[in-house]
């Protein structure tokens, strides 16, 4: 049986990027989910958004997520060669 009442939701987005890109996709991205942020509060449907800077050397986090295979993919496609 399926519920239908709220509960939190996550969606996560791997980004290899600067940290000046990586702020502005944020921005992007909170501009998107709230396009007029001067609005009374509540948001119809609230959310959050954060930035966690997870570096090439940083060791998994055991969350299940393959930053690895981004960074891989990312150095793949500039022609960086693997370290």
């Amino acid at each position: 049986m399926t519920s239908e009442s709220p509960r939190v939701h996550e969606i996560r987005l791997g980004l290899y990027a600067t940290p000046a890109q990586a702020e502005e996709i944020k921005e992007r991205i909170t501009r998107l989910l709230c396009p007029e942020p001067e609005h009374a509060p509540p948001c119809p449907v609230p959310w959050s958004v954060s930035l966690l800077d997870r570096s090439a050397g940083a060791e998994d986090t055991g969350d299940g997520v393959p930053y690895q295979e981004l960074i891989d993919q990312a150095r793949a496609e500039q022609g960086t060669p693997e370290s």
